[in-house]
């Protein structure tokens, strides 16, 4: 098992029970693409993994709080590096505002100067003009949404740098390889 992986419930899959395989992710994600994180933990319990995510999801009112200023950005930093220490592996949601969201630029580089692994996931739509800056210094893997991919860049079985349909991207020159999760 790689970093902070167990083994999960068990879970029926085609009328055989097999053991789920539980990972510890922390989803960097722009909050209107909460639904997305949603779906991709669902993907990949229907493949029988189990993905704990430790990032902040914020409830309207607690939004709403974060909007008014009522929680420095002091706290909210703390609050979400102590989450992602928990997470064996940082994985960034790539979507249509995901570049231009200064919180995930923040949460990519503190998880590289935290050594963890950073894998992007294009969600479907997503562009290579939605790749944010931080990604393209510090990450490891680039996927688009395909089960088996994300989970072979989650458990460091593979590094590829992929463009949303999945082909490959040219190599990158300087790109960060193979970071231990």
């Amino acid at each position: 098992m790689i970093g902070n992986a167990s083994s999960g419930e068990l879970i029926r899959d085609e009328g055989e029970l097999q053991m789920a395989i539980r990972r510890h992710v922390f989803i960097s994600h722009h909050h209107a693409d909460d639904e997305t994180v949603s779906k991709l933990t669902g993907l990949m319990h229907a493949k029988s993994y189990e993905i704990r995510n430790s990032s902040i999801r914020a409830k309207p009112a607690n939004q709403a709080r974060i909007d008014k200023g009522l929680i420095s950005e002091r706290v909210i930093r703390r609050l979400l590096r102590m989450k992602m220490r928990w997470a064996s592996t940082v994985v960034v949601i790539i979507g249509k505002e995901t570049a231009s969201r200064p919180w995930v630029n923040w949460e990519i580089e503190t998880a590289y100067r935290l050594g963890k692994r950073i894998v992007g996931v294009y969600e479907r739509g997503g562009t290579e003009n939605d790749v944010p800056e931080a990604f393209k210094s510090y990450g490891d893997t680039l996927v688009s949404w395909n089960s088996a991919s994300i989970m072979d860049a989650i458990e460091g079985r593979a590094d590829p740098m992929e463009k949303p349909d999945g082909q490959q991207l040219a190599p990158r020159p300087g790109a960060r390889k193979g970071c231990a999760a």
